[in-house]
């Protein structure tokens, strides 16, 4: 196998070979998550353990051993892991690290540099019952309103959630492929249910994966290198001979400070959010389960995560019973995806959103269908298809 460089990778979409021989394993759902990572050709991982992300990490470090131009550390602490993962970034890496809430914490400051300097990086939460050190062997989804907002004022970024271990391989390698195209970092908020547990996962032969648009003498910011305000420049890389300023602050095109210019700040925040904003068909994925497109339902569950597989199983329990339940499934929960909620409420009765958390998930869908009610837990313990049912059943 040869060694992988910022210099040898092709731009653009192209297939590689996957690493793994293809055809079915047994895997838990951070260890595809690791494999994933791999498949998609990430060559630098900088991480702390932390629990339940620490397997990722330590499969990690046992995995690049074998594979050529891969690079593993362990660093201090989630501060320094994404700092190292910002730099290598810019030194040409496909670049990962994994926490889960109180890591994830820590890792704001820096993640929203990553989105100021547009460096395309994949950070992977397993969520964990909090606040604070909180439970740390037991599940949730209490960093929902985190992934979105922590890292402060206006921007926008992507974030998936797998609601299995075979979606935490296919979903981190999506994640890259997002990271690399669009240039930002991208979240793969999955939790302790799905991190821990294991299940059949399929590799194919090849992968496909998007290599990042490079382009000598090019300005690596917004402004003259792009045709459209959401368009998205190329990167190069430290060690390519490019004359590169990368800076947190305001800045032009060539990455030269603006921080007293209302132009360049207007300009520079228009572009971090349209860019995501205005390519959501390239990125957006919810999934309708037992529900037609003209089925009028008595109750829709819009979920996510493993709290989604409970509500799956939830709605088919009623089905059974003669009440007609569906599933909106959201893959891709940030941006949130408005229209697929609005059109899947308007042909609903009763709207329950099931989550690990008390009631984040919730907000968004109450903007768009006011009556919608939320089924939670946050004692430490999954969802189930049980507790759903009994809430379905309470609301008459």
């Amino acid at each position: 196998m040869t060694t992988i460089t910022s210099a040898t990778r092709p731009m653009g979409w192209h297939t590689i070979p996957s690493v793994l021989p293809p055809g079915r394993y047994l895997m838990q759902g951070d260890e595809a998550c690791a494999e994933g990572a791999i498949a998609a050709g990430c060559t630098y991982y900088a991480g702390y353990p932390i629990t339940p992300a620490s397997e990722i990490m330590e499969h990690i470090a046992r995995r690049f051993r074998s594979l050529p131009g891969r690079v593993f550390a362990q660093m201090e602490d989630e501060i320094a892991s994404i700092g190292s993962v910002v730099g290598a970034s810019w030194a040409g890496a496909k670049a990962m690290t994994a926490t889960s809430g109180p890591g994830f914490s820590l890792m704001m400051e820096n993640l929203a540099y990553a989105i100021m300097t547009e460096t395309p990086l994949v950070i992977v939460d397993v969520q964990r019952a909090g606040p604070s050190t909180g439970q740390a062997t037991r599940p949730s989804q209490g960093d929902v309103m985190q992934a979105r907002y922590g890292a402060g004022s206006d921007y926008e970024i992507i974030v998936l959630t797998p609601w299995s271990a075979a979606e935490m391989y296919s979903e981190t390698i999506r994640a890259f492929n997002l990271a690399e195209r669009f240039r930002l970092p991208v979240i793969v908020l999955a939790d302790e249910a799905i991190g821990h547990l294991r299940e059949k996962v399929e590799i194919g032969a090849e992968t496909s994966v998007f290599g990042r648009i490079r382009a000598t003498g090019a300005a690596p910011f917004v402004a003259e290198t792009c045709d459209a305000i959401d368009a998205v420049p190329p990167m190069p890389a430290f060690g390519d001979g490019e004359r590169l300023l990368v800076t947190g602050s305001t800045h032009d095109a060539r990455g030269y400070r603006r921080t007293s210019e209302a132009d360049a700040q207007a300009m520079l925040v228009e572009h971090l959010t349209r860019k995501v904003l205005d390519h959501r068909d390239a990125y957006a994925r919810v999934e309708r389960l037992l529900m037609g497109d003209d089925e009028e339902l008595d109750v829709l569950f819009i979920s996510f995560g493993f709290s989604a597989r409970s509500a799956y199983r939830a709605a088919q329990t009623l089905r059974t019973e003669g009440c007609r339940a569906g599933l909106l499934r959201l893959c891709t929960l940030w941006p949130f995806d408005d229209q697929a909620v609005r059109a899947a409420t308007a042909k609903a009765r009763r709207i329950l959103v099931p989550e690990m958390n008390r009631g984040q998930a919730l907000r968004e869908v109450q903007r768009l269908a006011p009556g919608a009610r939320g089924c939670n837990r946050t004692d430490g313990e999954v969802i189930t298809p049980d507790d759903i049912v009994a809430a379905v059943r309470d609301w008459q």
